[in-house]
């Protein structure tokens, strides 16, 4: 079985790393990405601020939870429940466009979750883009055709 490289926040990652413009990308498709938006003279921004999709908390019951290098549960009551966020690769206010780059990483559980979130977001902010989830080169390039035609109409 191979062996998967793994970081603190997202699982599994087998992505490999590119950097372009100083910018680190977290794979090669998002450099693509990059790359061709550049290329197409459309305005963007490479992972904006987050997006706050459900505020921190504090939960009035009782709380215990597994923690790691500790055998038993421990005692978490009262602690502060973390905001959810989403952070899309590529955002245009301009042009009014989201693209989020994923190639095939079915190790990231948490992404759908996050993804129904941001859609109910934005909906009930009003907020239209226009969503793009390419997973290949070919996919960016049809999204990048179909921004472009949007614009010119």
């Amino acid at each position: 079985m191979k062996k998967v490289k793994r970081t603190k926040n997202t699982g599994a990652v087998n992505s490999k790393k590119k950097k372009i413009d100083g910018i680190e990308f977290s794979s090669l498709l998002e450099a693509y990405c990059y790359t061709r938006l550049k290329e197409e003279g459309l305005e963007f921004e490479y992972e904006p601020a987050p997006f706050k999709l459900v505020n921190s908390m504090r939960y009035d019951g009782q709380i215990y939870k597994n923690v790691p290098k500790t055998a038993g549960l421990v005692d978490a009551t009262g602690k502060l429940i973390r905001d959810i966020t989403y952070t899309p690769d590529f955002l245009s206010e301009k042009h009014n466009f989201v693209i989020e780059t994923k190639g095939f990483v079915p190790s990231q559980h948490t992404f759908h979750l996050r993804w129904k979130l941001f859609l109910h977001y934005l909906q009930s902010s009003g907020k239209n883009y226009s969503l793009f989830l390419p997973r290949n080169k070919a996919q960016v390039d049809e999204a990048i055709k179909i921004i472009k035609n949007a614009i010119q109409d």
